[in-house]
């Protein structure tokens, strides 16, 4: 309530401003700019001011200049009295044009000061509403998840114009042709939307379409009476169906900085200030208010930011679609390198976000602290996928080796066998045809006896050496088994076509069949270790993006061990990222677990996560996120997401 005071020198009757005031009839608006201000001058009181009587301060009185209505005797301040109150100074015993013009000038002081202070109301609110558009443009840009960005475009232009509901539409495109698609609807005043993604025509039928294909701002300031030769209609089955009533409409196009359409924002009932959070249908008409210009000026800024955004998120979601095909490309190559590991690195990969996730979920433990965001997720996901891509890097022979010796090498001493057993059948007929030669037949039966029984005992030993190299060329998967048998055969020789000596077996071939773990010898296991290097070489190469860029450093331990005696580094404990080490568990699962290999066969559950567990008491492994991974069945939601 604004008030006008008047202060003059001296004692002077007030009732004499009363009865000046009265006579004259003096308006609340003296000046037609008054009109302007609208309803707040209805409030103005005239309070008078004795400071002769009251020597508190306190006013002695008030006149309305309306009413003519005169208090005196006031002990205290009126509660409707302001700080904003206009002071005038006014000589004693004044004339009654000198007192009306006083009075008259002191309402065109306080219609100036309401002037200025609802002036000053609204470049506040300019500049707040402009600060919140800065803001929510800033938020747009940083909103990386394409869904989550529509949700918020549309939520920030309800909260900005007060609308109660409305909907989204991007410009999409099927077999050549331009169409609008329904993205997303929201509704204060309905607590369930039903809602499905459509498609819609662009026509000049529909709000939407009329205005993706004209580039106008609709603003209907009541959509059940639209003007007379509008082309577009409205679509009253949603108010129908859900008790709603649509009265304001604002509906404008989104455009990139050169001009180009992206969609259309439609909000629906812009409320007036102080309105309540739900509309119904009977209250529509008195909390609704038309859209007005400083609302469709914000708006269209606000379109401006969220086409840009839109536009820059599709391009993303573009980059990393062609970042993912060229992932599980790459991938897919190596793997078909080993066709034996095929989705090896995918099944890693979701059993190692699995694991992710379940922490993300726990609230007690060690790891209750940490969550991944979003990206950590996908930075988790491209590093276990691409863990095992410095394969390429690898001899393919070696890569795929599955028995101790090379099938070339094997096939070798399999005709060194064959040789070796013909030329003991010609050794044999050499020596009986040679006795009959010399003999006869004399004493023939015994020399054939004889002969032949130590003919038949090196061809059990030839065909004993033979199905020993077979038995040794099996990879063994722990550290067990005596070769001295094989060394004796090794020791064991025969001669070539050109009659030199040659050992049944050369050194490398006995070196590769006395492994004692697995099919590869120490040259070999190095050059597969060496994979890992490989790979974080490669990655290294990658210029990622912030978001992304510790996935060379995440990849490049998944062989290493709490204990110091992974590889290839050989770090430690902590040294090792979280992220590695729940990759570590999921990559020694998934070997294990994996269908049957020609040098293994595939480890049934319990007795793979039993291996992981001695793993894991001899220090290898992380205790606490193996105890999760348990617990939880990382493997069985893995395998039901994939």
């Amino acid at each position: 309530m604004q008030t006008l005071t008047l202060i003059h020198s001296r004692a002077f009757p007030i009732a004499r401003y009363a009865e000046a005031l009265h006579q004259e009839s003096i308006s609340p608006r003296p000046v037609e700019t008054l009109e302007q201000v609208g309803s707040d001058l209805n409030a103005l009181r005239v309070l008078l001011v004795d400071p002769a009587i009251s020597g508190n301060g306190h006013p002695v009185g008030f006149a309305d200049p309306r009413t003519a209505i005169v208090g005196v005797g006031l002990s205290e301040q009126p509660k409707w009295l302001t700080d904003d109150s206009i002071y005038i100074d006014v000589p004693a015993d004044p004339a009654t044009a000198v007192l009306l013009k006083a009075v008259k000038r002191a309402f065109q002081a306080l219609y100036q000061k309401m002037r200025a202070d609802q002036l000053e109301r609204l470049l506040s609110e300019r500049t707040r509403e402009l600060r919140e558009v800065s803001e929510v443009g800033i938020a747009l840009s940083a909103e990386r998840d394409h869904s989550a960005l529509l949700t918020m475009i549309l939520l920030k232009a309800r909260e900005l114009s007060r609308a109660d509901a409305g909907s989204l539409y991007l410009l999409d495109e099927d077999n050549g042709q331009h169409m609008l698609r329904w993205k997303l609807a929201q509704n204060d005043s309905i607590d369930v939307v039903s809602f499905e993604e459509k498609v819609l025509p662009i026509t000049r039928r529909s709000l939407a379409g009329y205005v993706a294909l004209t580039g106008e701002t609709l603003v209907i300031d009541d959509a059940y009476d639209l003007p007379p030769h509008a082309e577009y209609t409205i679509n009253r089955s949603f108010d129908e169906e859900n008790g709603y009533l649509t009265r304001s409409l604002l509906v404008f196009p989104m455009t990139n900085h050169v001009g180009e359409l992206i969609g259309v924002l439609q909000l629906i009932n812009r409320k007036r200030a102080g309105a309540p959070a739900r509309l119904t249908a009977a209250t529509v008409p008195s909390e609704v208010v038309s859209f007005d210009d400083e609302a469709v000026d914000l708006m269209r800024s606000l379109a401006g930011q969220a086409a840009v955004a839109v536009e820059n998120n599709l391009l993303y979601e573009s980059i990393e679609r062609l970042f993912e095909g060229f992932v599980t490309a790459a991938v897919t190559a190596i793997e078909q390198r080993d066709p034996t590991t095929s989705g090896h690195s995918f099944r890693v990969a979701d059993l190692t976000v699995e694991m992710a996730k379940i922490i993300d979920r726990i609230d007690q433990g060690q790891y209750r602290h940490i969550h991944f965001t979003s990206e950590q997720v996908r930075e988790i996901r491209y590093a276990s996928l691409l863990h095992d891509f410095g394969k390429v890097g690898v001899r393919e022979e070696v890569l795929v080796k599955a028995k101790k010796l090379y099938a070339p090498d094997l096939a070798l001493i399999k005709q060194r066998y064959a040789f070796i057993l013909r030329s003991a059948e010609r050794e044999f007929e050499a020596a009986r045809a040679n006795y009959l030669e010399r003999c006869g037949q004399d004493g023939y039966a015994e020399f054939l006896a004889a002969r032949k029984a130590a003919h038949e005992q090196r061809i059990t030993e030839l065909n004993r050496f033979m199905e020993l190299i077979a038995q040794s060329n099996e990879p063994t998967v722990l550290p067990e088994g005596s070769f001295e048998e094989l060394l004796r055969y090794a020791q064991v020789s025969y001669q070539d076509l050109d009659g030199k000596e040659q050992p049944y077996l050369t050194d490398d071939e006995t070196r590769f069949l006395t492994i004692r773990k697995g099919s590869l010898d120490e040259h070999e296991r190095l050059e597969i270790e060496s994979h890992v290097t490989h790979t974080y070489r490669f990655l290294m190469q990658i210029p990622w993006t912030k978001e992304l860029q510790d996935i060379p450093a995440i990849a490049y331990g998944h062989h290493e061990k709490l204990d110091g005696s992974g590889y290839p580094r050989r770090v430690r404990g902590q040294d090792i990222p979280i992220q590695t080490r729940m990759m570590t568990i999921a990559d020694i699962f998934d070997a294990l677990t994996a269908s049957d290999r020609p040098y293994k066969r595939a480890v049934p559950l319990p007795r793979a996560l039993d291996i992981l567990s001695q793993e894991v008491k001899a220090g290898m492994l992380d205790p606490n996120l193996f105890q999760l991974f348990v617990d939880a069945r990382a493997f069985d939601r893995a395998d039901d997401e994939a």
